[in-house]
């Protein structure tokens, strides 16, 4: 009877988890279009202000951005600070201006992936991750995964 109730236990507190162990490049995608219909859906003021909560939007390692043209951080699910804050200049560990490059691609293509090394918001380390962004007007919608 203990090892049943352990095992409810443990299946209960991991299903809500299971997004944190293994996400892919298809989740990436799916949230970004999320967050794109989002935004057709109710403007652009209402939406940032949705993801801006967290909530149905900050899942683990993978969470939305938004980024105009300027780099400016326009809505993002899980770091608040950055709201605001211009990052067209910021480079990730290697000096790569990661930023810059999604501006540069999303001025040229529709959809595009890019990598770079930031830090992950669930092992709290410095990993590769690779980030799916679709332009909507003049703005980059992003989300990404952590490659293992």
């Amino acid at each position: 009877m203990k090892i049943r109730t352990m095992t409810v236990a443990a299946m209960a507190f991991f299903a809500g988890t299971t997004f944190a162990l293994a996400t892919t490049k298809d989740d990436a995608v799916a949230m970004v279009s999320k967050v794109v219909a989002l935004i057709k859906a109710d403007g652009p003021d209402k939406a940032y202000a949705e993801i801006n909560k967290g909530g149905q939007f900050a899942n683990g390692e993978i969470y939305p951005i938004v980024q105009d043209f300027a780099g400016v951080t326009l809505a993002h699910a899980v770091n608040p600070k950055l709201i605001g804050k211009h990052m067209i200049d910021v480079q990730d560990v290697d000096g790569k201006y990661f930023v810059k490059e999604r501006v540069d691609l999303a001025q040229k293509q529709v959809s595009f992936w890019t990598e770079y090394k930031f830090a992950n918001p669930v092992t709290k380390k410095i990993e590769m991750k690779e980030m799916y962004c679709e332009r909507l007007n003049q703005t980059l919608v992003c989300a990404g995964i952590y490659k293992l």
